[in-house]
């Protein structure tokens, strides 16, 4: 299961390794994950926010799941920078067409550091199908509270593991690279510049020569980024441990918070438990 934010990325059920097939049994998979900085559809805060997230997600046998994590923004006093709830459905259309439908509610704490402050609620919709030498993705998210924003992410992803072992022969090497697309509104960077415009200018990011600091159309749907990501993962029966690496290009930026291209890195631990 990947969070709507891609800070952590946890199974909604377990996949077989050489198929498509999914394992239907109840189970709780509990995960910590580092990055080096938070990143919100394509955009990034003012300054770095590397954090660290604590991730659990329980599937039912009938395709149900809930999930929660818990994120902390490194470097501030707060325990908590936010809290996330939610749930959804994992279906199968057709042996290669599959995907699942959530609702994720965010709890920010006063501070409200995080970029994504502007939104309470996403409904996601995301559908894959297996074209056989590779994967591909169109996610929708519409998210709303404060601002209202609509999202798709256009996804390509090539799967392969290693033929040997590691260790012995219960682990192996997962890679996972792949190339995304993010096009949507930005209104919530227009919501974020207001709301922080005295942290903002603290860090000369203000819009100067203009009589309107703020002279966008954020609510225009527009190309907002475009990823390159390398997974790659040491696998057991019922652990993983995730290294990645992603180079992100941001687009059309608008508004106080000129995001130019950046490396993320993440690290990322969890562990399944079947019934």
């Amino acid at each position: 299961m990947a969070f709507n934010r891609e800070i952590i990325s946890l199974p909604v059920y377990h996949t077989l390794a050489d198929t498509d097939s999914v394992i239907r049994k109840r189970s709780i998979a509990v995960g910590i994950s580092y990055g080096s900085d938070a990143m919100f559809f394509g955009r990034t805060g003012p300054i770095k926010y590397p954090f660290m997230s604590a991730n659990a997600i329980y599937n039912t046998k009938g395709g149900f799941f809930v999930y929660g994590s818990t994120l902390r923004l490194l470097g501030y006093r707060t325990l908590v920078d936010e809290i996330d709830v939610g749930g959804g459905y994992l279906y199968h259309l057709t042996k290669k067409l599959s995907g699942t439908i959530s609702y994720t509610h965010f709890i920010f704490n006063k501070e409200e550091r995080v970029i994504e402050s502007a939104s309470a609620h996403d409904i996601n919709l995301k559908n894959t199908y297996n074209w056989g030498l590779f994967k591909s993705s169109v996610t929708l998210d519409y998210l709303f509270g404060k601002e209202s924003d609509i999202f798709a992410t256009l996804n390509v992803s090539k799967y392969f593991e290693t033929d040997w072992n590691v260790f012995d022969d219960k682990d192996y090497l997962t890679f996972n690279p792949g190339i995304s697309v993010i096009v949507g509104t930005q209104n919530f960077v227009q919501r974020y510049s207001t709301e922080h415009e005295d942290r903002i200018a603290v860090n000369n990011l203000l819009i100067h020569g203009t009589d309107d600091p703020y002279p966008y159309n954020n609510g225009r749907f527009n190309a907002l980024n475009y990823s390159f990501k390398i997974p790659v993962a040491y696998n057991r029966p019922h652990y993983t441990v995730e290294f990645s690496y992603k180079y992100s290009i941001p687009v059309n930026v608008e508004g106080s918070l000129m995001n130019k291209r950046e490396s993320f890195f993440n690290l990322t631990f969890y562990y399944v438990f079947f019934k």
